[in-house]
């Protein structure tokens, strides 16, 4: 989000707005504001206007997970504002709720009109990402609805319906047309001499599927009670290092924000679930890899986490092939959409599959969670579930007619289906990009990691030994192919991946370290990579860069060649931990830690990739998620890795 914007976030509800807390719903940018519930926009406006104008923001709204701002209508020097107003905001799910208070400046009694201009346009958020593409929505229907006390804004596109409604405490004196199809609730408010005067707005946005109405918070300090509350109860018990107090900062900040970005989701038996979300603004929705990685890198510490995302994942795992989602029996889901547009299958994103990652993470978190906690039930009851992940990525995946996990462009969704997935992320040292199939690095670590796991499951689990032996085999196979087919001698490092020819993308890249995550890489490979991934044309001070400098493919400010990216770093401190580099384990992770302490100890999504010797405070990525799970578990990841150190 750029500095213009502030975020309110709470499960699958977020608003963001301005510095004065409004909403101007203006189309384009990198990050539009507005409320946003299930993928939609349930408001596009929300002006106030004092006197006919737009007041002044005195103290703009800051970071925080209620927005509080003073404002002042504007004026000259010589002519001191007749009030004060002191506004304050916050969402919980499905709702928004502002106070407003007037103070009169004046020792004579003073009238001030007041209006607040409301729309809702339930724009998809796909219609505001700034890709130049437009979707046809014929027999669209928008309604406004007048009530005693504010107005209901309601849309409907064949079978799908939806509503917001506005009310207000005390009941507006009038609701006025503006001629937009926004409606404007207006005051007139009487002031006595140094008196105040308040007004209660709440908002319930009622999307496609809901069946009632959400329960709004009497005032934003409820909402903030309610919030509250979750994070205290969810960062309870995590034994923060005492003698890093910026780690421990760190991880209280990323609980706490990892509260906030728990979504609704359903198990295999319907049971109602709350999962890790990807990140707000685009990504308030299951993530596949993104809730995988969260969750492991939390299980030390919240395996409910882990418990809530393998059962989300086992419902919604396919079952058939689909040409259009990439969907193929046994693959675990790559993003899961709410939307309208999704639901007309405009785009493919409803279940969407096109990952050649989550399935090998989903494994590798099933037998991560049963080590960790002792709990069989779980591996148990989705042993179905897990042998047919393990039967995609022996069939469809390509291990056994390939030997490595291999994936393809889709040409309606994703270039890239690995974690780098956005066009060109995938390259050689020239930029170049490989033609036809793709095989991964990181990809065959993880698959490396679930075959082993999970011939562990099978073994002590499911009593299954003829099928962990024959798991064990793949993965010995699959370590002693990689070893021999990624090496690159002259270069003493892997290859990003492999083309479609078998010739390597031989682009230095930070994937090497998720090898060392994985346990992939014999411990003399190992340790090379280990070491080189500290070099400074990786390593930029404040983390290893998803490509190293100096390569014509390098860019500072690119999504994937170039970038800091903290889950990145993350799994590359725990690899760097397994084999044994504990003092380059401890150099990334206080880089990281001092990232974070820069920014009031939150990792966003992703880091410029300036080095710390020509610019001493980390550089933002323009377009980053500020809050996303996988950077916010990243300083858990860290503790594990290194502890206090």
């Amino acid at each position: 989000m750029t500095d213009r914007h502030h975020l309110l976030v709470h499960g699958g509800t977020f608003a963001a707005v301005g510095d004065g807390g409004d909403i101007s719903g203006v189309r384009g940018g990198s990050s539009p504001d507005g409320l946003f519930v299930r993928d939609a926009r349930h408001l596009s406006r929300w002006q106030l206007t004092v006197d006919g104008a737009v007041p002044e923001a005195l103290t703009p709204v800051a970071d925080g997970d209620t927005a509080r701002c003073v404002l002042v209508p504007r004026g000259g020097r010589n002519e001191p504002p007749a009030c004060t107003i002191f506004r304050e905001q916050a969402v919980a799910e499905g709702a928004f709720v502002e106070s407003l208070r007037f103070t009169s400046n004046r020792q004579a009694p003073t009238t001030v009109r007041v209006a607040v201009t409301a729309d809702a346009d339930f724009t998809d958020q796909f219609e505001l990402r700034s890709d130049y593409r437009t979707y046809a929505k014929s027999g669209a229907v928008r309604t406004r609805q007048v009530l005693d006390d504010g107005v209901r804004f309601g849309y409907q596109r064949g079978d799908w319906r939806s509503s917001t409604t506005v009310t207000a405490e005390p009941a507006p004196d009038g609701v006025e047309e503006t001629g937009t199809g926004a409606r404007r609730l207006v005051w007139t408010l009487e002031l006595e001499p140094h008196g105040s005067a308040e007004l209660s707005l709440r908002v319930a946005a009622r999307p496609h599927g809901a069946a009632h109405d959400p329960e709004v918070p009497r005032s934003p300090a409820a909402a903030n009670e309610r919030l509250i509350a979750l994070e205290g109860e969810f960062a309870e018990g995590v034994p923060f290092p005492t003698g890093w107090p910026e780690l421990a900062a760190a991880c209280a900040r990323g609980l706490s924000d990892l509260a906030s970005l728990q979504v609704p989701a359903r198990g295999p038996d319907g049971e109602e679930l709350r999962v890790p979300a990807g990140g707000v603004p685009w990504f308030l929705t299951l993530l596949g890899r993104d809730a995988l990685l969260t969750s492991l890198f939390t299980l030390p510490y919240r395996p409910q986490l882990a418990a809530a995302t393998l059962p989300a994942l086992a419902a919604t795992q396919a079952t058939e092939v689909g040409a259009q989602a990439v969907c193929q029996p046994g693959k675990i889901v790559h993003e899961v959409r709410h939307g309208e547009l999704a639901h007309f299958g405009q785009v493919p994103y409803g279940r969407y599959y096109g990952s050649v990652d989550a399935t090998p993470l989903f494994l590798v978190l099933l037998g991560a969670y049963t080590e960790q906690t002792g709990d069989l039930s779980l591996a148990r009851r989705l042993e179905p579930n897990a042998r047919a992940a393990i039967g995609w990525m022996l069939d469809h995946g390509g291990l056994t007619s390939r030997g490595y996990l291999v994936y393809r462009s889709d040409g309606g969704g994703l270039a890239n289906q690995n974690w780098k997935d956005s066009p060109g992320a995938m390259c050689s040292a020239d930029g170049s990009r490989p033609s036809g199939p793709v095989m991964a690095a990181g990809a065959q670590g993880y698959a490396y990691d679930a075959l082993r796991r999970t011939a562990q499951l099978s073994r002590t689990v499911w009593d299954d030994e003829v099928y962990a032996a024959l798991l064990e085999q793949a993965a010995g196979d699959l370590r002693d192919r990689f070893q021999r087919d990624f090496w690159m001698t002259e270069r003493g490092f892997p290859a990003l991946a492999l083309d479609g020819d078998g010739r390597h993308v031989d682009a230095l890249a930070s994937d090497a370290g998720h090898l060392l995550w994985s346990g992939l890489l014999d411990k003399e490979y190992g340790e090379l990579v280990g070491r080189r991934l500290l070099e400074p044309d990786f390593f930029s001070g404040w983390g290893v860069r998803t490509l190293a400098s100096g390569q014509a493919a390098y860019h500072p400010l690119s999504y994937h060649r170039g970038s800091v990216w903290p889950h990145d770093n993350a799994l590359i401190t725990l690899g760097l931990a397994r084999y044994g580099l504990h003092d380059e384990a401890r150099t990334v992770a206080h880089a990281l830690v001092d990232a974070a302490t820069a920014a009031g100890h939150r990792l966003p999504e992703v880091l410029a990739g300036y080095g710390r010797d020509t610019h001493s405070e980390p550089v933002p990525y323009p377009h980053a998620c500020v809050r996303e799970s996988r950077s916010a578990a990243a300083p858990l990841a860290l503790l594990t890795a290194v502890g206090g150190a």
